[in-house]
């Protein structure tokens, strides 16, 4: 799908202004410039910290585990990070933003990342609109708790409604009828650039996760991130979502990593259940050079308390 001369001017501005504003440093593992984060090697030892999503202790199902409770749990396994999941939070208001800020320092917990839902998959452009808005509005709402990152969906076809029916088909979907692939990306990559300015401006990464949908694939991530030069925006890797082969495509994604999720399923999973080698996934990254936050995201039905601890032995082991 060509853009029309708006988009492109568009595309052209926000090209300047990220490379202007630019990253004074995202860790000396990186290089930043005006086509992206792409990291290259280093001589001194990792640097990378191990954090835990607050996804780890609430799938979705109620009670809610409060992120203040997943803050105490993270510095009582004595984590360095917490990635909260946007929808856990119990508030946007100020005061609740600024309790977690706190409740966090407090504790000596980094808050690392906010992991947002968003879809810019629709042929409906108010509905692309909306979720420009709240893209948007999570950039804010990172930036007032101090997070210097956020997690992007490029979105999916929806043509299979229910999760556990997608799941069950691995995560592919048909496309909508009368739409091509191109169209898909087109729309995902013209939302994204609508979200670069405010990232900029409030100093808050877009962190676009190898998910459902477009980016369910590592070429379909590196399309997106290959259209968009901005230093901004990077890929978050999400050790269990290349569900086949995920060793070669986490390697090809790696050097454009920014964040990484990393999944365990003690328990058995939620969904499905994938033996990850960790040893040979701190590998991949060590090559790529990568130095950043690896969040534990544990998806299995153990109970969390010992899912997580248990994680953490496992990471701690492979990354050093």
């Amino acid at each position: 799908m060509s853009p029309d001369k708006t988009t492109m001017k568009k595309r052209t501005f926000l090209k300047t202004a990220a490379g202007l504003a630019g990253l004074t440093s995202v860790g000396s593992a990186c290089l930043s410039t005006s086509t992206g984060i792409h990291h290259h090697g280093v001589s001194k030892a990792s640097r990378i910290k191990l954090g835990v999503s607050s996804y780890s202790y609430w799938h979705f199902r109620e009670p809610k585990t409060p992120i203040e409770t997943v803050i105490d749990k993270a510095a009582a396994l004595g984590l360095e990070g917490v990635d909260i999941l946007h929808r856990q939070m119990d508030s946007e208001e100020l005061p609740y933003l600024q309790k977690l800020k706190r409740h966090a320092f407090i504790n000596g917990i980094d808050l690392i990342a906010l992991s947002i839902h968003q879809d810019f998959v629709d042929p409906d452009k108010s509905v692309r609109k909306k979720n420009i808005d709240h893209t948007i509005r999570c950039i804010q709402l990172a930036h007032e708790m101090g997070i210097p990152c956020i997690r992007l969906n490029s979105g999916r076809w929806n043509t299979i409604r229910s999760f556990d029916d997608l799941m069950a088909a691995r995560g592919s979907e048909p496309i909508l009828p009368g739409y091509t692939e191109t169209d898909g990306f087109g729309w995902c990559i013209d939302s994204i650039a609508e979200c670069l300015e405010q990232a900029a401006r409030h100093g808050v990464l877009l962190a676009l996760e190898n998910h459902w949908g477009l980016t369910r694939t590592p070429e379909g991530l590196l399309r997106i991130l290959n259209a968009i030069e901005s230093p901004w925006l990077g890929a978050l890797l999400d050790t269990g979502n290349f569900l086949e082969e995920p060793y070669d495509k986490l390697q090809q994604g790696a050097s454009r990593a920014v964040f990484v999720q990393a999944k365990t399923y003690y328990g058995g999973g939620e969904w499905y259940t994938l033996d990850l080698d960790y040893d040979r996934i701190a590998g991949i990254l060590k090559d790529a050079g990568f130095h950043g936050y690896v969040s534990i995201e544990f998806e299995g039905k153990a109970n969390a308390d010992v899912g997580v601890a248990r994680s953490v032995e496992v990471l701690r082991s492979a990354l050093g």
